[in-house]
């Protein structure tokens, strides 16, 4: 059986041809002939998450972990509209996200009918294209023009490289027939291929390199990929080369530089320029470290080429010179060949800095009371291997920067837009299409603001949730500006004394705690059991000590770089 609506039965037909399995659909009424055309299907995989901003999260999350699309479906209205933050998130993370929102015809759109806004193109700044399908199709024609119409819309989540789709699916009353066969569709590549990498591009890169003794290659968020870091391994050993990753750019070496900030905070005035790449060389998502960023745009860099599929002019650095339309790994490895070694200390300026750092760092958390900084320290050294680690907005992630990339993880977090608002949803949808333990660390007002994640019947127990609960956003504490601002506690901060208890309770998860080291160590390991629930271990920190802490941890390294 299926929706008596034939657009929609089309549609259900062609996305599981298409090799798609998954949607996530938020109860309603308007998008009944999605239910039944969708959940009714065989091939498909029907889940139901009724708050629709944290159900598009979610689904973001599991298309982040399966690289396949995930379809989201909701009524018409408002409900719409509370797709908006994990869209433009799918969007910058390039992550295929299929938008599914039903509606009135055309004909009840702007005459006071209930539950009705103007829903095509609503997304249309944060999707890679949006269509609206018609109410219905009758002669061969109209069948074959909408056949084609869904085959592109399908095809588009991945080309060039992958992102969210758009379509809004106009019903007319009754909503709720069901018929005993659907609809087939043809299935159609409506894509055209890639051109290849011109000759004359790889010759004036290759040219570029070899001319240079201070070469920069600056890995975003990514996914991890073998190809990728074989190859920059392989890179990592030229002296005019080093190579800055953070923790989620999933890369790992020991001579890549991996502690950006505790790098460059003990370069000093008077040797910037040493450290200043005259050939920079990006790839890859969103970069976290504000410190580099500034670095780099403190004068334009003579060569800046930036490397993505999608030919993405990323200017992130104000120097961009030149794109690469190739996949990362596919272009480093048929370039290395052509790549010469050249005479320099630059890779070993680097490295300097990164031991300097390196043993800093267990310097400093030596001699510091129990605090954000002391407590990451512990979670990274015994948070199981093999575990994804999913970083909130904004203080989380900033932490985990500062102890490097770590072989025995993997690492995420929503860096499109860096919201807080879908952390734990997203964590959520990808422990669910995971078999790894997955644990989110987060802030306490990241957590509560994303608290309907646990209003999710689909959640698995492999979600273990660690919430660092300081009393509220710690991280403006920290930054110049809101730090001596008078609104300081209650709008920067947001000061509170809420907890997350009885909040656990109510949705069945496993509820730990600890408020100083002793008891963080002792219940790890049971936080960390096969238990038949999810699991939410809530860390209670000095509010106002962080802070002084974190600023006086840049202080300690500046001191002994000299």
């Amino acid at each position: 059986m299926t929706s008596d609506k034939k657009i929609v039965s089309l549609l259900a037909d062609l996305f599981a041809k298409k090799g798609l399995e998954n949607i996530v659909i938020s109860s309603g009424s308007r998008n009944a002939p999605i239910i039944l055309a969708f959940a009714n299907h065989p091939e498909i995989k029907a889940l139901s998450v009724i708050d629709e901003r944290s159900a598009a999260f979610f689904a973001l999350g599991i298309a982040q972990q399966t690289k396949k699309g995930v379809a989201i479906a909701c009524t018409s209205g408002s409900a719409v509209l509370n797709y908006a933050p994990a869209i433009a998130e799918a969007y910058y993370q390039k992550i295929p996200l299929l938008i599914l929102t039903a509606d009135r015809p055309p004909h009840m759109i702007d005459i006071g009918d209930g539950q009705t806004l103007r829903q095509e193109n609503v997304f249309s700044l944060y999707v890679k294209k949006s269509y609206s399908l018609p109410v219905d199709f009758s002669e061969e024609e109209d069948f074959s023009k909408v056949n084609r119409l869904i085959n592109e819309a399908l095809d588009n989540l991945y080309f060039p490289e992958a992102g969210p789709v758009h379509i809004n699916l106009p019903f007319d009353e009754p909503l709720y027939n069901l018929t005993e066969e659907g609809i087939g569709g043809e299935v159609i590549d409506t894509l055209d291929a890639i051109p290849p990498v011109s000759e004359n591009i790889k010759k004036e890169f290759a040219k570029t390199w070899n001319e240079n003794k201070k070469i920069m290659i600056l890995a975003g968020q990514a996914s991890k990929s073998q190809v990728v870091e074989d190859v920059l391994s392989d890179l990592s050993g030229f002296p005019q080369v080093t190579i800055l990753t953070e923790t989620t750019s999933n890369l790992y070496h020991p001579d890549f530089i991996d502690g950006i900030d505790n790098a460059l905070t003990t370069i000093h005035h008077d040797e910037w320029l040493n450290f200043f790449p005259d050939f920079l060389i990006t790839f890859g998502g969103a970069i976290v470290s504000k410190k580099i960023k500034s670095f780099l745009r403190r004068q334009k860099i003579a060569h800046h080429w930036h490397i993505s599929l999608s030919g993405e002019k990323m200017d992130t650095y104000f120097s961009l010179s030149q794109v690469v339309s190739e996949e990362p790994s596919a272009f480093f490895k048929n370039i290395l060949s052509e790549l010469k070694k050249d005479e320099s200390d630059y890779r070993n300026l680097w490295l300097q800095k990164k031991d300097l750092t390196v043993k800093g760092i267990k310097q400093y958390l030596n001699s510091i009371p129990y605090c954000d900084f002391k407590v990451f320290e512990t979670l990274m050294e015994k948070i199981p291997a093999g575990s994804v680690l999913h970083f909130g907005n904004s203080t989380p992630v900033r932490y985990s920067q500062l102890f490097g990339s770590s072989e025995k993880f993997t690492y995420f977090s929503n860096r499109g837009v860096s919201g807080i608002d879908g952390q734990t949803s997203t964590a959520s949808g990808v422990a669910f299409a995971s078999s790894e333990i997955n644990t989110l660390i987060t802030g306490d007002l990241g957590f509560f603001y994303d608290s309907n994640a646990l209003m999710n019947l689909n959640l698995t127990p492999n979600f273990k949730m660690i919430v660092i609960n300081n009393g509220g956003g710690g991280i403006f504490r920290f930054i110049p500006g809101p730090d001596t601002s008078p609104q300081l506690e209650p709008f920067f901060v947001a000061k509170h004394f809420w907890k997350a208890e009885k909040l656990a309770a109510a949705f069945d998860v496993h509820y730990f705690k600890a408020e100083n080291l002793s008891e963080l160590e002792d219940v790890l390991p049971k936080f960390y059991e096969n238990l038949s629930r999810p699991a939410l271990l809530e860390i209670f920190t000095p509010s106002e000590e962080n802070a002084q802490i974190l600023r006086n941890y840049f202080s300690f390294l500046k001191s002994i770089s000299h």
